[in-house]
This record gives C-alpha cells, sequence and structure tokens, in this order.
C-alpha cells in the first residue's frame, strides 16, 4: 500500500463545514483507508491506500459536507518540499502552498500573476503553485477564491510549517 496525504478543501474554516477530526478519522477508515491519522484541525489526513487515487474515496465519505480533495503521494511531498523555491531565511508562515488538481495552462498562470496586486511572489512548479505572502495571507488580495477562479481549477491551501508537518508524518 502507498502512504498517501489528503488536503480537504474548506472544512473547519470560518465555522463552515465543520467536522470533528475524530469524525474525519471514523469516515475514512469506514471508507477503507488504512492507517488513518488527522493533522490539525485543516483537513489533513493521512493515509495508508492501494488505490491510484483515493481523494475519490474520502468526497464520498464526506458527500454530506460537498468537500473537494487533493491528495499527494509521500513521495511527492517529499519532492514538493525540495522543490521550495524560497529561502529558508523566509518567514514559514508567510509562505503557502497551493495545492492544484493539475499543472496550470500558461495563460492561466499568466492571468493569475497579472491578478497580483500586492508584494507577493508566486512559483508554479508542477502541481503546486508556491506563494510569499510578504505581508500575510490576510491582508492580501491574492486569495484561494482568485487561484481558482484565475487557473480554472480547485485548489487548497497550506502554510509552510503544515506542509512540512504532513510531510513528517507520512514519513512516519
Amino acid at each position: 500500500m502507498t502512504t498517501h496525504a489528503a488536503f480537504i478543501r474548506g472544512i473547519n474554516v470560518g465555522g463552515n463545514k465543520q467536522i470533528r477530526m475524530s469524525d474525519l478519522k471514523s469516515a475514512c477508515e469506514s471508507a477503507g483507508l488504512a492507517n488513518v491519522r488527522t493533522l490539525l484541525q485543516s483537513g489533513n489526513v493521512v493515509f495508508e491506500c492501494a488505490r491510484r487515487d483515493p481523494a475519490k474515496i474520502i468526497e464520498k465519505a464526506l458527500a454530506h459536507l460537498d468537500v473537494r480533495v487533493l491528495t499527494r503521494t509521500a513521495d511527492e511531498l517529499c519532492d514538493l518540499i525540495a522543490r521550495n523555491p524560497f529561502d529558508s531565511d523566509r518567514n514559514p508562515s508567510q509562505l503557502i502552498v497551493f495545492f492544484l488538481e493539475k499543472p496550470p495552462a500558461k495563460e492561466a498562470l499568466a492571468a493569475l500573476r497579472a491578478a497580483i496586486q500586492g508584494p507577493e511572489e508566486l512559483h508554479a512548479s508542477g502541481r503546486e503553485l508556491f506563494v510569499y505572502y510578504p505581508a500575510g495571507m490576510g491582508k492580501s488580495k491574492l486569495t484561494n477564491a482568485v487561484v481558482e477562479r484565475k487557473l480554472g481549477m480547485a485548489a487548497t491551501a497550506r502554510n509552510w510549517n503544515t506542509v512540512e508537518k504532513v510531510a513528517s508524518s507520512s514519513r512516519a
């Protein structure tokens, strides 16, 4: 079986789509995923599964919440860590990784870059978008909704500290 990490979009954010992590874990186990563990309260799940794309399994298990799930294998997370284009001296809480469904089209990426109105720095690499928010993400107009609209696909964001915790858990 392969170890995967699931990043569930939009749960437990702003009082919407609330689910206890114990219930999330139970739903994933009931759906047939093995060695399930959740991290933090923002919809991060590490598990083992023999299926190639387990996102649909989790989406079906959480159909009552109407969520999108983006997954990466443990190897893909290690590769993502190695591809971080930003210097290690940057504040990791201001570095955000957007997990995307697929690599963005060049035209869509150009439209996203054109939409940047602040000091944000953006770097696309494969199915991830690395964005550094020097003034913090909360004050930026470059939101998850803007990223999804400009790229034409679902995306979910995690800060660098969370990405590293999930990657570490996927290797444990």
